[in-house]
């Protein structure tokens, strides 16, 4: 007797399956070469000045929620994440922790500027100067700016030897005056707190992450310290 021949499986597959199932593939192979592409991911930035990284620290805090950003911004430059030394063009966003007390964060803050869309003063010292604006009060007692800083610093309190730092290309040359980040480039968002904690940061990130502008009110938002 000459045996039967083997059934089809394909034809016994879409013989024995359910119309829900079928539906559903055909629906799946329909839209699977059409879907939108997934959106670029945003190039985020985050800079570090005059300031004592506590603010980068908050940033890091943000724990679980780090992954999100991973898989939503492409980290292009940060002193916590990355080694570049040189920032990138085409910037979306750049988080800017300090103030600026000397040439090289000038020249930094200037760079970011012209290479980003979306600047944040990020942290108090950023928004107002704060603790490192402090050395400002010598000029207003007429004592010399930068110059009664150094001689303060390392010579008045030193033990006999000291001596003004002098490293042209090595050591930053101090401002005579310490300037809040918006006094020397256009800021777009202003992001208070000493550090701002971890809460007001995602609540500033996230809804830029959907295209929209974070809402900056009340006490939650906007309260230094």
């Amino acid at each position: 007797m000459t045996p039967a021949p083997a059934p089809d499986a394909t034809a016994a597959a879409e013989a024995t399956a359910s119309p829900d199932a079928t539906a559903t593939s055909d629906a799946l192979a329909a839209t699977g070469s059409t879907a939108a592409a997934a959106p670029p991911r945003l190039r985020l930035a985050t800079a570090w000045l005059a300031g004592c990284s506590g603010c980068h620290m908050s940033f890091l805090d943000l724990d679980e929620l780090l992954f999100v950003l991973a898989e939503r911004v492409e980290l292009v430059y940060s002193p916590v994440a990355s080694d570049i030394k040189t920032y990138p063009e085409a910037v979306d966003i750049c988080l800017v922790e300090g103030a600026v007390a000397n040439t090289a964060n000038l020249e930094l803050a200037l760079q970011l500027r012209a290479r980003t869309a979306l600047v944040i003063s990020f942290g108090d010292c950023a928004v107002t100067a704060n603790v490192p604006g402090l050395r400002n009060l010598l000029n207003r007692e007429g004592r010399g700016g930068a110059a009664a800083v150094l001689q303060r610093s390392y010579v008045d309190l030193a033990d006999g030897s000291g001596r003004h730092p002098h490293a042209p290309g090595l050591v930053p040359e101090l401002l005579d005056q310490v300037w809040p980040l918006h006094a020397v480039i256009p800021v777009d968002l202003y992001l208070p707190g000493c550090p701002p904690s971890a809460e007001r940061i995602a609540a500033t990130l996230l809804p830029l992450l959907e295209g929209q502008r974070p809402i900056q009110a009340g006490p939650a938002m906007l309260r230094f310290g």
